[in-house]
């Protein structure tokens, strides 16, 4: 098992307990896409916190380890989407590379589509 097959199996035994502990069983995967997107904006607003984003106050040093960790818990609720979706490790590899190459693709103004060239 792969490091990502491996997150995603801990995640998905993560989400069970939650479901369980919570009586959360009767929502389906769509409902379940709606929270988790909503917990990971809320989730990427806690990481901006930790960047000195406000450029109306003073900066701070940032705290990279608690980036880190916000980083993390974004990615628990992405790697629950990608459950929810149906998209497991090989899927979402293969997926990725073919995007990765369609968008250098776009950045050498090798695409149809307009705007990258």
């Amino acid at each position: 098992m792969d490091r990502l097959e491996h997150m995603l199996s801990i995640q998905q035994a993560l989400n069970d307990t939650i479901k369980d502990k919570r009586g959360l069983h009767g929502l389906d995967p769509m409902e379940w896409m709606q929270k988790y997107t909503l917990a990971m904006l809320s989730e990427l607003a806690e990481m901006l916190d930790e960047v000195n984003f406000k450029w109306w106050k003073n900066k701070k040093p940032v705290d990279e380890q608690a980036l880190k960790e916000e980083l993390v818990d974004i990615l628990h609720f992405f790697l629950s989407m990608c459950l929810a979706a149906g998209l497991d490790a090989e899927e979402m590899h293969r997926i990725y590379l073919r995007k990765n190459a369609e968008n250098i693709a776009r950045q050498e103004g090798r695409s149809d589509k307009p705007g990258y060239a």
